[in-house]
C-alpha cells in the first residue's frame, strides 16, 4: 500500500551552511519488446513540473527522518508513481530565490509503475528514449 498524500512544508528540510539541500532521480527502464522480451533501448522518465508544463526529472528536499537514499525514492513516488546508487552531485543557484543549493542525483531503475500515486493529480509523467529532448525540457536547477 502506498501512502497518497505528499510531505509538505519545510520543517524537516535539511539544510547547510550554504543552503537548502535537494535530491534528484532519473528513473530509467529498458524498453520492452512486443514478445515481452527487454530489449537495450533505454527510457528515462520525466515528470511535468507543478507550476508549468515543463518536463524534468523527480526532485525534492532531504528531510531530517530519511536517509539520502530514501530521499530519492520517496521524491520519485510521489512526483512520478515509481518505485524502485549515487550518480554524482551537482550545485547550482536557484533563478528564483538566489540562493544556494547543493544537490544530490540518483539513477533509479524502475521495477513497477503505479496507476495512482500522491502527485498525479498536478502532474503528467512521460517515458523518453535516451537521445530524444522533449521540446518543454527544464533545467535541473528550473
Amino acid at each position: 500500500m502506498v501512502c497518497l498524500v505528499s510531505r509538505s512544508g519545510r520543517e524537516l528540510q535539511r539544510y547547510n551552511n550554504m543552503g537548502f539541500r535537494q535530491v534528484t532521480c532519473i528513473p530509467y527502464r529498458y524498453k520492452e519488446a512486443v514478445n515481452g522480451n527487454m530489449r537495450n533501448e533505454l527510457e528515462v522518465l520525466v515528470v511535468s513540473s507543478q507550476k508549468c508544463q515543463k518536463l524534468m526529472f523527480p526532485k525534492g528536499g532531504w528531510e531530517l527522518d530519511e536517509s539520502i537514499e530514501e530521499a530519492a525514492c520517496r521524491e520519485s513516488l510521489e512526483e512520478a508513481g515509481v518505485v524502485e546508487a549515487q550518480l554524482g552531485e551537482w550545485r547550482f543557484i536557484s533563478k528564483r530565490h538566489g540562493t544556494y543549493y547543493e544537490g544530490h542525483m540518483f539513477p533509479l531503475f524502475v521495477k513497477e509503475q503505479l496507476d495512482l500515486w500522491p502527485e498525479k493529480h498536478v502532474r503528467r509523467r512521460l517515458w523518453m528514449s535516451v537521445g530524444m529532448k522533449p521540446k518543454k525540457f527544464v533545467s535541473i536547477d528550473g
